[in-house]
Parts: structure tokens; C-alpha cells; sequence
């Protein structure tokens, strides 16, 4: 959540630079780069938080088990996208680590590090929907790992 803090102060520094008549050519590549950061590092926490956007017209109304396995379809969707994704973020990151890839601009920073926070990113994401897509299909089961989640399913 800091990096969109980081990404203010290097847009504010942006606005500074260029009302006092110097402007810096880094500055919007930065704030680029920090928020793609921002964004693929924070899938995974949104997802652990089931923070995510869901479309809610029919999917609330259902039970709880057709909701788990309405979630468990979709996400193997996502897995497989996430997958792909991945595979491209890796093979991207060693191409720019083997050949030390850079951007074409007049700043022209290594594209590197960026590919590198990307992937692992990707990665977070890719795990931790591994991990609610064993959940759903736990709760599909009648088995749920969460106990706060359904109390009703503790034995005494």
C-alpha cells in the first residue's frame, strides 16, 4: 500500500520539477513502473482479503456450496491465465537479464528489476489463488478450512 504513496511523492516531485522550469525525463516512467508494482504485488492480498470486484445480481442469492463451486470453475479460468502469464514473465525476465534489455526512451532504464517485481508478483497472485481455489473446492466437499468462516461446521 506504500507504493502508491511512493508513486504520489514521484508525481508531486513530477509537478515541482516542472513549474520551477527543470524537467525531469524519469519521472513518468518511474511512476509507471511503481505502479505496476503496486498493482500485480496487491492481486494476492486482494484475493487472500477476497477483496475482489464480484458481480453480484445472482451469485448472492445461491447457496453457499454453489457459490464454492461457481468460484472454483472460475478460478481454475484464472489459474490458467495466471499460468500463461507467468510463463511469459519469466521467459520476459531472463530475456532482459540475459541481453540487459532497456526501454526505449530517452531515460532508457533496465527493464530488468521492474520484469523481475512483475513475475514475482505474478507469482504471489498465482499461489494464492491456488490456495482459494483449495479452499472452494474444500467448501464444495463439506470441509471448509476456515472455522470462523462457517462455525456451523465445528464439532463439539
Amino acid at each position: 500500500m506504500y507504493l502508491v504513496l511512493v508513486m504520489m511523492a514521484i508525481l508531486l516531485f513530477s509537478s515541482i520539477s516542472k513549474g520551477i522550469g527543470s524537467p525531469q525525463i524519469w519521472v513518468i516512467e518511474m511512476a509507471q513502473f511503481t505502479m505496476a508494482a503496486y498493482y500485480l504485488l496487491g492481486g494476492g492480498y486482494s484475493m487472500q482479503m477476497d477483496a475482489h470486484v464480484r458481480m453480484d445480481v445472482f451469485y448472492g442469492t445461491w447457496s453457499a456450496k454453489r457459490q464454492a463451486i461457481t468460484d472454483a470453475l472460475t478460478v481454475l479460468c484464472l489459474i490458467t491465465y495466471l499460468v500463461m502469464l507467468f510463463y511469459g514473465g519469466v521467459s520476459s525476465s531472463l530475456y532482459a537479464l540475459e541481453y540487459g534489455q532497456k526501454n526505449y526512451s530517452s531515460w532508457a532504464p533496465p527493464l530488468a528489476p521492474i520484469k523481475l517485481i512483475m513475475t514475482g508478483g505474478i507469482l504471489l497472485m498465482l499461489l494464492q489463488v491456488l490456495a482459494t481455489f483449495a479452499q472452494n473446492v474444500a467448501d464444495v466437499l463439506g470441509k471448509p478450512f476456515d472455522v470462523e468462516q462457517h462455525p456451523e461446521e465445528t464439532s463439539v
